[in-house]
């Protein structure tokens, strides 16, 4: 979701440099690790003896920030195109992601984005890095993960998808992808002439 389809590094990024100065944290540190991981991994990276109940305090506290901040969050470039070209194909999608189901709802909604399936940190036991969200989304949809295509930014979630066996396409400045796109125009006509990325 945020990197691919939906643009919103600019409130991720707010959203932790708050966090940061209400905690002595360094946010240029934060910021460099909080894209694709989710609240509790990094608030315990840089909080790492809190306890259960207090980092449950500081997640939903989090939560309620970015909720509540959705300015400048927009659909990224070409992901409209993708969706039209995908939907009018009849080709399965869906979103998988590190943020809670309320948090992923405000954003697909504030960049006018529907997806048919949704894979939030919520429905599995393990976030990116691991697979579980990937293998989820692909039963979900009812395709094979090693037929299905993973569209990562981050380094969790390109960890994730190549884990759950996906063909990895890197996008967003990623580089450690079976394919490299420079945008989501660029994986539509990978994906209309199916060369460089078919399993």
């Amino acid at each position: 979701m945020d990197g691919t389809l939906v643009n919103s590094d600019d409130a991720v990024e707010a959203a932790w440099a708050a966090w940061a100065r209400a905690n002595g944290v360094e946010a240029a540190d934060v910021l460099a690790v909080c894209h694709g991981s989710d609240v509790a991994t990094t608030v315990r990276r840089f909080l790492p003896g809190i306890g259960e109940a207090e980092l449950a305090e500081h997640v939903a506290a989090h939560l309620e920030r970015e909720c509540a901040d959705t300015d400048g969050v927009r659909s990224a470039p070409g992901a409209p195109e993708l969706i039209a070209w995908m939907d009018g194909r009849s080709l399965p999608w869906a979103v998988v992601t590190n943020a809670h189901p309320r948090l992923a709802r405000a954003r697909l909604g504030a960049a006018g984005l529907d997806p048919p399936v949704v894979v939030s940190r919520d429905d599995v036991e393990r976030g990116k890095p691991h697979p579980d969200g990937y293998l989820l989304g692909a039963r979900r949809l009812g395709v094979e993960p090693r037929c299905a295509a993973a569209v990562e930014d981050s380094a969790p979630g390109l960890a994730a998808a190549r884990a759950a066996g996906t063909v990895v396409v890197a996008v967003g400045g990623a580089r450690d992808g079976d394919v490299v796109c420079r945008g989501l125009d660029e994986l539509r006509g990978l994906l209309a002439s199916a060369k460089g990325w078919a399993p």
